[in-house]
């Protein structure tokens, strides 16, 4: 069915069917759309992917309500693209639609080099080993503490009391945020990924002025942080970085949501996703509870189970031949990262959920080359002081129905997801 909310400025002619119940071995390819928030809102995705990696693994949509795209989906053809920016550039854009004129948002997971590399190197002593280190008591301390502050015996939502929390205390942090209103991060980043008329903003104009209240309270602090001698924050970092102290302001606007949403919307997915396939697959947490040893392996396999990113565009500079197919240049390449971790070519048994599985650590949800994800041993890091936490002071934690699914092709996550820890 249509929905009516959903409409686009970039092709506001698109008709937008949905069919929950579509089989995806009888539909027909030529103009199957793969970014429809629907289908992942549902849960009904997989049958598609799977049936594209076997038919048709570099998949040419023609239309789709942001215009024709190319689909990546075996593990290999995906780092293929990923490691091969000389071909496959990151600009405009890392989602499928483009940059509106009016309202641009450069950051520097959509830059190519240099520029990319010289940003990139400002924020990243923010995950440095050392810094991490000094971020550990801290997040220990704080997942004690909500861990210790949940009900028993009675039914909640992990994502609001728990992932979403917890995450965005660490984001506070890392931008030195005023603690009481770290909620307005958890909001932003959701405002920044989100569908009109999928339950969080209407419209695109609702989306730009909430980013530009963002933008509106981060320019007051930047101007704090500038004024003052540099501290390690990520707001200091960058008003005193030597490539980004006068960057334009929409520029810094498009920065701080990378890094608002790679800090919170990946790590509170991971967090929810390990308790939803703990509970999937219950011989897998019995390991886990009698061996925590396991709890690094864990991490690994619910980032890559639960992907918490489906996917990552890049735009051809050239053309290019892949998987038989001719990528023309100008066109977009979705590469869908939540296919490729469960191509069977790859990795084995992939749909199972495997804390003993070997090659553990061999994904794609952090992406690979130059634009792999910055943040990603600070995320590692939290979910396996979230288990340390959790294995040290509950038996079990369960599943009391399914998760409400985030709409959404791009943030593969979960709006709530009902629990109960027993006494």
């Amino acid at each position: 069915m249509a929905n009516p909310n959903y409409v686009s400025r970039h092709n506001p002619d698109y008709v937008f069917d949905y069919d929950p119940n579509e089989d995806a071995w009888t539909a027909d390819l030529s103009t199957l759309d793969m970014s429809r928030g629907e289908r992942f809102r549902d849960d009904t995705f997989w049958p598609f992917f799977e049936r594209l990696r076997k038919e048709d693994p570099v998949h040419y949509c023609p239309d789709s309500i942001n215009g024709p795209y190319w689909s990546v989906t075996k593990f290999n053809d995906i780092m293929a693209v990923d490691t091969n920016h000389q071909q496959f550039s990151s600009e405009p854009s890392i989602v499928l639609f483009d940059p509106e004129e009016d309202f641009p948002l450069p950051m520097f997971i959509a830059m190519d080099p240099p520029k990319h590399d010289v940003q990139r190197k400002t924020v990243s002593p923010i995950v440095a080993p050392n810094h991490l280190a000094q971020l550990e008591p801290i997040i220990r301390e704080r997942a004690g503490a909500l861990l210790d502050s949940v009900p028993r015996d009675e039914v909640f939502n992990w994502v609001d009391k728990i992932s979403i929390e917890l995450t965005t205390q660490m984001l506070a942090t890392l931008f030195d945020f005023p603690w009481e209103d770290r909620r307005k991060l958890t909001r932003w980043s959701d405002v920044a990924t989100a569908a009109p008329g999928g339950g969080i903003v209407e419209s695109d104009e609702q989306r730009r002025m909430e980013l530009m209240e963002c933008l509106q309270y981060f320019n007051r602090l930047w101007e704090e942080r500038a004024a003052a001698p540099p501290r390690a924050d990520l707001i200091s970092m960058l008003a005193h970085g030597e490539s980004t102290r006068d960057m334009p302001r929409q520029e810094f606007l498009g920065n701080l949501i990378l890094l608002i949403v790679g800090g919170n919307d990946t790590t509170r997915n991971s967090i929810t996703g390990s308790i939803y396939a703990l509970n999937k697959f219950p011989e897998q947490y019995k390991k886990l509870k009698a061996n925590p040893a396991l709890i690094p392996s864990l991490v690994s396999e619910t980032i890559r189970w639960q992907t918490p990113l489906a996917f990552m565009r890049r735009t051809a500079l050239e053309d290019v031949e892949l998987g038989g197919k001719l990528i023309k240049k100008h066109d977009k390449v979705v590469m869908w990262y939540v296919s490729g971790n469960r191509d069977d070519e790859v990795i084995a048994n992939p749909n199972a959920f495997d804390i003993e599985r070997e090659n553990v650590r061999r994904h794609l949800s952090f992406g690979f080359g130059i634009h792999r994800c910055v943040g990603n041993r600070l995320g590692e890091m939290q979910l396996r002081i979230v288990w340390e936490e959790i294995l040290k002071r509950f038996e079990h934690i369960e599943v009391m129905g399914e998760p409400k699914r985030v709409y959404s092709s791009f943030v593969k996550g979960y709006e709530t997801l009902p629990v109960r820890i027993h006494a």
